[in-house]
């Protein structure tokens, strides 16, 4: 009688596979997903136009009122200039005016009371003043960051920094 060879048979390996470390990945790549999404979102100012009664027909006009509006300008060595209205029939003449308490915080507080007043007056209630901030590319960071805080302290919530500036301003920061 022959023997026939036995089989020699493998051990079978267990077939459970260990995901631990695939979901620490996929937990790792969704958080980092979710944050590059939110930081790419853009970030906008909203901007709303006037609520203007004098308009008539036409739909969300944007005529400025030069009575509400203040422009400051910002010059090197800490130089600072604010006038009201339209620079060529200003309400408040141009004026050096320093930083601080008694300076340009003490400036926006009566010109803010002097808007309110004002759009009082007409029956546009609750109308504040808008802060035209201008700096230079001679001024600094700080002096934009001390108006910025200004208007959080003062409370005037419409304001605007813009880099343009006219021919009439160039050469009025250029005389004082």
């Amino acid at each position: 009688m022959q023997h026939l060879p036995e089989k020699i048979r493998s051990k079978k390996l267990s077939t459970r596979v260990d995901l631990t470390a695939m979901v620490s990945v996929s937990f790792l790549l969704i958080i980092f997903f979710m944050v590059t999404i939110e930081l790419s979102k853009p970030k906008v100012l909203e901007y709303g136009t006037p609520d203007c009664d004098d308009c008539g027909e036409r739909y969300g006009c944007n005529m400025p009122d030069e009575n509400r509006s203040m422009t400051i300008l910002l010059d090197g060595n800490n130089k600072m200039i604010t006038y009201c209205g339209l620079l060529s029939y200003p309400i408040d003449a141009p004026k050096e005016v320093k930083y601080g308490e008694n300076g340009i915080r003490q400036k926006l507080l009566e010109r803010s009371k002097k808007v309110y007043e004002y759009s009082a007056e007409r029956g546009k209630r609750g109308r504040g003043i808008t802060v035209i901030i201008k700096p230079s590319k001679k001024s600094n960071y700080g002096n934009l960051v001390e108006i910025l805080d200004e208007m959080k302290i003062t409370g005037i919530k419409s304001y605007a920094v813009v880099d343009y500036y006219t021919p009439e301003e160039t050469k009025l920061l250029a005389e004082k």
